[in-house]
């Protein structure tokens, strides 16, 4: 396989950043004569470097699109994928994309959680959250981080959680919420907030996230704490989300759109419930709202996005 055709590979199983990074790796194939005569590697450094700079041409968090906005994405990508977003059509109604910069996963938790408060005005939910982040707090401490390392991020987060529930002098409008999710000087904070959350439960809960641990990688559970959690722009994958989900006792369903099938050659799209025990909840308690999926997330390879139901 020549060197172009691996990038047109690369560019079906990544489409998540946007339409606009195939257009500029197919200029860039023009713009070099001897394009042919690059490396493997060189050419996927060129195609990662068109997707980062395109990512940063998006916001942290977009705004609220149709869903028929992805199955215009993948006019002409894979017919499974085509039928898959048909499928999902089904049950959601729009997607609210956010910027592939590997802190994805956190932002989509960030703004989701936040605007369900917001709808749903839940003083027992927030209630609820503020004792689990406590708790979190405490067994960082436990864990040896020094509290000035962290305490400005959940000091920032308790903040716009309070800012979310109406009636009071700090009390934000959706539009507020957009724009805060958008500011680089809240937004990272909060991820780094839920960075250390994550961290501080998969260091807490060792042997039980070990095995996953070691089948993501040959690190030790403090050295993929350090080198795969706590630095901002690593990406997510199961045992963030079922460490966050567990820590903060909130439930999470991620819809699956990839090329894969059934064994019969029927399409379906694959989910999974992030779902806390109340053995696992750092305080040992949960609740009916907490156990039931409060966000729904789409998964394309290496990137999540926000999906809303009809």
């Amino acid at each position: 396989m020549g060197n172009n055709e691996k990038v047109a590979v690369a560019e079906e199983e990544k489409k998540s950043v946007n339409e606009v990074v195939e257009v500029a790796i197919e200029t860039s194939y023009v713009d070099n004569d001897d394009w042919a005569t690059y490396r493997d590697d060189e050419v996927m450094q060129q195609h990662n470097a068109i997707q980062a700079e395109e990512a940063h041409k998006l916001p942290f968090v977009g705004d609220k699109e149709p869903l028929s906005a992805l199955a215009a994405e993948y006019q002409s990508g894979s017919p499974i994928i085509q039928e898959k977003i048909k499928l999902l059509g089904q049950s959601f109604s729009a997607i609210r994309r956010t910027r592939g910069d590997g802190n994805c996963f956190f932002r989509c938790f960030m703004f989701a959680y936040l605007e369900h408060i917001l709808e749903s005005q839940d003083k027992a939910e927030v209630d609820r959250i503020k004792a689990n982040v406590e708790q979190c707090k405490k067994t960082l401490q436990n864990l040896g981080y020094a509290e000035f390392t962290f305490e400005d991020f959940f000091a920032l987060f308790l903040e716009q959680l309070e800012s979310v529930m109406q009636g009071n002098e700090t009390s934000i409008s959706h539009d507020e919420l957009l724009t805060r999710s958008r500011d680089q000087s809240v937004s990272d904070y909060v991820v780094m907030f839920f960075r250390f959350v994550t961290s501080g439960e998969v260091r807490r809960r060792a042997e039980f996230f070990e095995p996953f641990i070691l089948g993501l990688s040959n690190m030790t559970v403090e050295k993929f704490c350090k080198a795969s959690v706590e630095p901002m722009g690593e990406e997510s994958d199961h045992v963030h989300i079922t460490a966050l989900s567990d820590a903060l006792g909130v439930a999470i369903r991620v819809m699956y759109l990839d090329r894969s099938s059934c064994d019969t050659g029927s399409v379906s799209v694959n989910h999974h419930d992030f779902v806390p025990s109340i053995s696992d909840s750092p305080n040992g308690t949960t609740n009916a709202v907490a156990a039931k999926p409060v966000m729904t997330l789409l998964y394309r390879p290496g990137h999540y996005d926000i999906l809303y139901s009809k």
